[in-house]
């Protein structure tokens, strides 16, 4: 049966770019943004949006990592958890938004060949140096989406004025 990954992986979709309850998705909050502005802090204590995607595309990496072999490699403390800008920027925007929906897309391609079974499955986690399920992380990974979404929101509007 598949009907909880079904349900998980409609959801990552919805909230790049389906109609959710709450509003605005990632493709609606892209479409506001000009490709200068991903880079912008709007507050010096701020992070950039492509800082946030890049920081989304590390933690979906990580979780690609766990669903392969069962076991992650990075921590919170990992520099590669909140590249700065300087490290971004020549990268470029475009590159930065298709790693961060190539992420996903990996993610939902592993999924296709599991069943809800699998999200009782363990893999080991390095930061709390323990195993959980599966579903754990994949439905941390959602809730982490729909956090920086909102921050993402709350940066296009001090862009904005």
């Amino acid at each position: 049966m598949r009907t909880e990954l079904e349900s998980l992986i409609q959801q990552y979709r919805d909230v790049q770019n389906g109609v959710l309850w709450m509003g605005a998705n990632y493709l609606r909050r892209f479409n506001e943004l000009e490709g200068k502005d991903a880079f912008r802090r709007p507050l010096p204590d701020l992070h950039s949006i492509a800082e946030i995607l890049s920081h989304l595309t590390l933690w979906r990496q990580e979780t690609i990592l766990k669903i392969q072999t069962g076991s992650g490699s990075k921590t919170e403390k990992c520099e590669e958890n909140w590249l700065p800008n300087e490290k971004l920027i020549p990268l470029g925007w475009s590159t930065v938004r298709a790693n961060y929906e190539e992420s996903l897309e990996t993610i939902i391609d592993l999924l296709a060949d599991q069943d809800d079974s699998f999200l009782d499955q363990e893999y080991f986690y390095t930061d709390f140096k323990g195993h959980y399920p599966y579903r754990f992380v994949l439905q941390g990974m959602l809730h982490h989406d729909l956090y920086h979404l909102g921050q993402i929101g709350l940066i296009l509007k001090y862009l904005k004025h």
